[in-house]
Formats: structure tokens, sequence, C-alpha cells
């Protein structure tokens, strides 16, 4: 297959053609994306599984939303606390420390019998599993060039996607068979499971990887804007302090705050909306849910792609991603508004698989802006810092949507436009142009 290696160039990436020499790459990108896949078939239990769960303790809507406010918040922290671990420990041993912890507290929902308890686990579950994201930026940026990163980007976005997809039909099938505790504790299982392959495959970073062919891995490295020829990072590596007095940053972790809780919105209420909307039972969710996400699915895959497309037609890193994340802005926006019509199940799922799609277009390349700016040995813990502020503001959202839905979910949807507006902005504004920082003084690349 035909590849492209990137030039450094001041205009951006020049397109040469030439054969990477190999797929390990993908195998690694591919193992993330599965990983992803479980992460949202997890989460998504206690969404799918509520009105069993509802019905055994007595819980309430407002107990669904305080349990989810729990893991989101914690899932904010555990986006820096991550981002931090990947950056010192590398992505190898971060992930196995993620999914291993987040396996565990997925089984530990089956001896949960108050709000309390599944409060406490869903926090646990939320600390690790925010290790997903950091993790797979920092691998995005360690084993594709600067031309592939979006569309790499977007088939690890695109396991959210698919895991939304399987997660509702997979679980009332499941609720079938076995009862909720079981089911948590199967599922759990899955993600110990998948320790396994990463393992064995992710034996190292591609400088010295033992399986990567020399044509790929120079392929991976001489395609990074920030890599000498020799493999030496000579990104800029500032240190947190001087990172976040730079605008640039400010630019990836407000884009990221603004867009990330429109996601979330979608994730923990599209179950309470179709149940409280038109009376849905576990069996009609399962019918329903996961339409949106076919949506998300192919969002991710045609925002990686244009980007692609764009870099290897000769345009720069910065004319690309404004053009994909405007992109995205543009489709969300009228969705969202459009909500108000939605008076029927299939042309509500419907709407909201146009948002998922303008979503992914736009947040595959927002998530981009870690590597093109900084070093790989700090877009850990940016995008760590950038995750945060986004499940912060998730949290907020998600917390407001049973007061602000009393009568009406549109409300929800009108703030949802409202931040499709300000990611796109805060982009444009904050990054005037999108390429690898220098330090400001002219001081070494780590001061």
């Amino acid at each position: 297959m035909a590849e492209t290696e990137v030039k450094k160039t001041a205009g951006g990436v020049d397109p040469a053609p030439r054969r990477a020499g190999g797929n390990l790459r993908w195998a690694v990108v591919g193992l993330v994306a599965l990983a992803t896949v479980i992460n949202y078939i997890d989460r998504g239990a206690l969404g799918v599984l509520w009105p069993e769960i509802k019905a055994e303790f007595g819980f309430s809507n407002q107990d669904y939303a305080n349990i989810f406010t729990v893991f989101v918040l914690a899932y904010a922290f555990g986006q820096t606390i991550f981002g931090k671990i990947f950056d010192w420990l590398g992505t190898r041993i971060g992930f196995v420390l993620s999914i291993g912890a987040w396996s565990i507290a997925t089984a530990l929902h089956a001896f949960a019998s108050s709000v309390l308890t599944f409060g406490l686990f869903r926090g646990i579950l939320g600390v690790s599993e925010a290790g997903n994201w950091p993790g797979a930026a920092k691998a995005n940026a360690e084993w594709f060039p600067v031309n592939e990163r979006a569309f790499a980007q977007g088939i690890f976005n695109s396991g959210a996607a698919i895991g939304g997809i399987v997660s509702p039909p997979l679980l009332a099938l499941l609720a079938a068979f076995l009862g909720w505790k079981a089911i948590f504790i199967c599922i759990g299982l899955v993600g110990l499971l998948w320790l396994i392959p990463w393992l064995i495959v992710y034996k190292s970073k591609p400088e010295s990887h033992p399986w990567l062919s020399e044509s790929e891995r120079e392929y991976i490295l001489s395609g990074q804007l920030t890599m000498s020829d020799t493999g030496e990072d000579l990104g800029y590596s500032p240190t947190t302090g001087e990172m976040l007095g730079r605008r640039q940053t400010w630019g990836a972790i407000l884009s990221a705050m603004f867009i990330d809780p429109i996601w979330w919105l979608f994730v923990a209420w599209i179950p309470i909306y179709l149940i409280d909307t038109f009376g849905f039972n576990v069996k009609e969710i399962g019918l329903y849910a996961w339409v949106p996400y076919v949506g998300a699915m192919f969002g991710a895959w045609f925002g990686g792609l244009l980007a692609q497309n764009r870099l290897n037609s000769g345009w720069s890193v910065d004319r690309t991603r404004k053009t994909v994340i405007t992109l995205g802005g543009a489709i969300m926006l009228p969705a969202l508004l459009g909500m108000s019509v939605a008076s029927t199940p299939i042309l509500a799922v419907l709407i909201m698989a146009v948002i998922l799609f303008g979503f992914q277009t736009a947040i595959g390349n927002i998530q981009t802006l870690p590597s093109d700016l900084y070093s790989q040995k700090s877009v850990g813990s940016l995008a760590g810092y950038a995750g945060t502020a986004a499940k912060l503001a998730a949290a907020g959202l998600v917390w407001l949507v049973p007061r602000l839905t009393e009568t009406s979910y549109m409300p929800a949807f009108i703030i949802g436009a409202i931040l499709a507006v300000s990611a796109v902005a805060s982009v444009w504004i904050f990054i005037p142009k999108i390429e690898p920082l220098q330090p400001r003084h002219g001081s070494d690349k780590t001061s």
C-alpha cells in the first residue's frame, strides 16, 4: 500500500510517496480502539441496566444523575493523574494500570446496593477509565507521523462509537439471560483479558521495538515534526507553569472543555431521555440507543480521513485542523437546535446520529492539538489537563440536566449548541497558527 512520508517544511507538510514497510502501528491503534470499545461497554452498563437497578433499590433519576456526576468528576481528575502517569511510566505500563483498575472497578458494581456504594465504585471506574484518553493521545504521537495522526485518532475515537453501538443491544441481550450483577462481573473480566495481547504487542516505543521493520520505523520517525533523523525528540517540552502560560495551551484546553460536554450529554442521557420521552424499557433501549453511535463512528473516520487527505494534498497542519474542526461544529449546530422537532424515537436518534457525526469529525482533530504543539514528552500532560477541564464541564452539564429538563430536554440541547460554537472559536482565537511551539527566550527545549 502506498504511503506518504511527511517532510518538515515551513508551510506544514509535503507529501512524497514511499512505502511504510509494515503495519505494526495500525495493530497498536487497533488495540487502543478495542480498549475504548470495552471502556464504553463498561461505562454504558449503568444507564442501560438502570431500569432494573432503579426498581430493585427504589432509586430516582436524580440518584442516577448524582452517581453519574461522581463518575465524571472522578474521570476529570483521573485525566490529569493518568496524563502524568503516562508521561512518567510510558504508554505500555500506563494502559496496564488504567484498564486493569477500571475492569476491577466494573466488576465491583455487582456488590453495590446503595447510592453511596454505586457512587464509590463509579468513582474508581471514572479515575481509571480516564487514562484511556491521554494514553491514546500519547500512543498516537509516538506511533504515527503527523499526516496520519487525525485518522489514527479517528480509529481510536471510533472505538468509543462502536462501544456505544454494541453496548445497548449487547447488554439488553445479556439481561435476558443474566442478572445485572453477573453482567457487571462478566464485562469486567473482558477488560482484564485485553491486557494479554497488549503486553505481547506493545513491547516498547517505535525507536526500539523489535518487531518493527526498519522502513516502518523510519517512516514513523521521519514524519514527526519534532523528531531528528536519529530518533531524538527535539520538540519543546516545557515545565507545567510555562505550558500553562502559553495561549496555545489554553486553545487546546478550552476547545476540549467546550466540546466534550456535548458527547457526555448523550452518553449519560440517551437511555434516560428515551425512557422519559417515549416510555422505553430495557429491550426498547437496546433497539434504539445504539443508532446515534453509528453517526459517531462514521464521523470519527470521516474527520480523520479528511484531515489526512488535506495534509497529503499539501495543506498545512494549521489550515487542515481548523477547517475540519470548524466543519464539525457547523454540522452539530443546526442538528442540536433541530432536536426540538424530534417527535418520534427514530427521528430523535437519527438527529442525535448527525450531532455525534459532527462531534467526532471535530474532536479527533482537537485531540491531536497537544502533539501538534509540543514534544511527545509533554503530550500526555497537556491531554490530561484538557481532559480534566472537559470532564469538569461535562460533570456540570450532566448534573444540571434533571433541573433543566423538568418539562423539556430542549434547554440542554440549546446549551450544547452554544458549546459547539465556543469550541470552534477557542481554536481560532487562542491558536493563531497550529505548529510546533518553541521556547520564548531561546532557552533549551526542556526549559
